[in-house]
């Protein structure tokens, strides 16, 4: 005699619709069957959107713990809300062919608020929200939570609200679609919308093979794409990330987006392949929205909540915003502008004998105002690597290089041909090489090539470390701020001057901005 097979599911009017067209479709395959209704945390806390109650799989946690527990034998879910990584013993058993796939905008008498400046649409979904705004971006848009119906209630009772967003297949399914309905064709939808799947335990072969008659293979192989496309870049519904594939004409079609909470930044992806040779599909779409800066994206959602506790005096690129260490929440700006200078060509009209190049910076401003071929110098001195090979890939071979300025110095006095040296430098510069030198009888011709200004900000308080990466950073961050911090340098030099106004200052090992990204990563594990 087979077993009854208990069915687990939500208990609200859509979620006991979906249970009950598996346990049709199981009755009719000759199988015993039972509902079993449970609550989920998603339908207890209805005074908060989805995404700032922070947990994933809010609605389907319930039935997985009745499922491990042995209360159930299957769960019903909406597969759009169930988590990209199931709990371990528990697995897709089916999913059901797919509904509407469509979003849906329910509104109030017409739709003319949508060619106007102001509009009020209420939803619950992050992804539905972001979208929205990106679309019509001086609307106002208000959270909503609960069941299908109470939603549609909330925006009949609130006179003020022009429309609220639902997911065609809900409505659709329970029928209580309104007239006054339009689908969004233009909205991307979350990953799965419109599909049902059943879960079960690993180990329950019984109910694995009974349920496997009612999987349809299209609707799988969409909806598994989608959902990796989603795990890729680790989203969930906190994040506003949509996705679609559709099978036609023998191919995947896939469309995806990633935005910000705002929508004021939007990523969009799309890839057709041949059904078959489809299996790289959701990997490569989420690839490439990471590159265009999906990661960045994400980490600022992700740490949305979170205070910033490093501050870098310099913005980041992406790749380097990418090495932070997770226990890391970091903000960026440039603490210092850089203003180019003009420069005389007396000073480069003969051949110099000596020059001393110590920025990146100083090498923008000669080639600004100069050709290489018309730089004609012997013996170049640099201070840094990274100086040293602009200056190589622009200009010349660099005869020596020191990671500072007053190694470079007393290198100088003791190797350097001639008694003469030009100096391309900032406004700003320190006094430790040109001392040094004119000490030692070297006459030192100073030529401004570039401006160093101030352009710093205060900071939150939640910030523990600094990241300083020149004396000039350092001293534009105390203009702003008194609080004492940890101060992660990238060299000797911009350590000294942190030291004048901090007791904590840490060098890092070379000096890169890698390096001082490894410093604080150290600090925060």
């Amino acid at each position: 005699m087979s077993k009854i097979i208990r069915i687990g599911t939500r208990d609200s009017e859509l979620a006991l619709w979906q249970a009950k067209i598996v346990q049709s479709l199981l009755e009719n395959l000759g199988h015993k069957t039972q509902l079993v209704p449970v609550k989920s945390t998603g339908d207890l806390v209805l005074d908060k959107p989805l995404y700032e109650l922070g947990i994933t799989g809010i609605f389907t946690r319930t039935l997985d713990i009745a499922m491990l527990n042995h209360d159930i034998d299957i769960a019903v879910h909406s597969l759009k809300d169930v988590p990209t990584v199931l709990p371990k013993g528990i697995v897709q058993a089916a999913v059901l062919k797919r509904g509407n796939v469509n979003d849906t905008l329910v509104f109030k008498n017409n739709e003319e608020f949508l060619g106007s400046k102001e509009a009020i649409i209420a939803t619950g979904s992050l992804r539905r929200r972001a979208q929205w705004l990106n679309r019509f971006p001086t609307h106002t848009v208000v959270g909503l939570r609960g069941n299908v119906n109470s939603r549609l209630q909330k925006l009949e009772e609130n006179e003020d609200w022009n429309g609220a967003i639902f997911a065609a297949a809900g409505i659709g399914r329970i029928g209580i679609r309104p007239e006054e309905a339009i689908n969004l064709d233009w909205m991307i939808p979350a990953p799965a919308q419109g599909a049902i799947m059943i879960t079960a335990l690993a180990e329950d072969e019984f109910v694995l093979e009974a349920c496997k008659g009612l999987n349809h293979e299209e609707t799988e192989i969409c909806t598994s794409i989608e959902r990796e496309f989603l795990n890729k870049l680790e989203g969930g519904c906190t994040a506003p990330i949509g996705a679609l594939a559709y099978i036609k004409d023998e191919e995947v079609n896939f469309k995806g987006v990633l935005l910000s909470v705002d929508g004021s930044k939007r990523i969009d992806v799309t890839r057709v392949k041949k059904l078959g040779e489809h299996h790289d599909i959701a990997n490569f779409c989420a690839n490439f929205v990471i590159e265009r800066g999906g990661k960045r994206l994400m980490d600022t959602i992700k740490n949305s909540n979170k205070k910033t506790n490093v501050y870098s005096t310099k913005s980041f690129t992406e790749a380097q915003r990418l090495l932070f260490h997770e226990k890391v929440t970091v903000e960026s700006s440039d603490f210092i502008k850089i203003s180019l200078n003009r420069i005389h060509p007396r000073f480069v009209k003969n051949e110099i004998q000596n020059v001393i190049i110590t920025s990146k910076n100083a090498v923008e401003a000669l080639l600004t105002n100069f050709s290489p071929i018309e730089l004609q110098f012997k013996n170049i001195y640099c201070v840094g690597r990274r100086t040293k090979r602009l200056v190589e890939q622009k200009i010349g071979k660099v005869s020596h290089f020191e990671n500072n300025a007053k190694k470079l110095a007393n290198y100088l006095v003791e190797y350097m041909e001639g008694t003469e040296v030009t100096y391309f430098c900032s406004d700003l510069r320190l006094d430790d090489l040109p001392t040094v030198l004119e000490k030692n009888n070297i006459k030192v011709t100073e030529v401004e090539a570039y401006q160093t200004k101030y352009d710093g900000l205060k900071v939150a308080d939640s910030v523990e470390s600094v990241m300083f990466y020149s004396p000039s950073t350092v001293e534009s961050f105390v203009q702003k701020n008194k609080a004492e911090i940890i101060a992660f340098c990238i060299g000797e030099t911009t350590a000294n001057e942190a030291k004048k106004h901090f007791n904590d200052v840490r060098i890092s090992k070379v000096p890169t901005v890698e390096s001082v990204i490894e410093l604080v990563n150290e600090h925060y594990i």
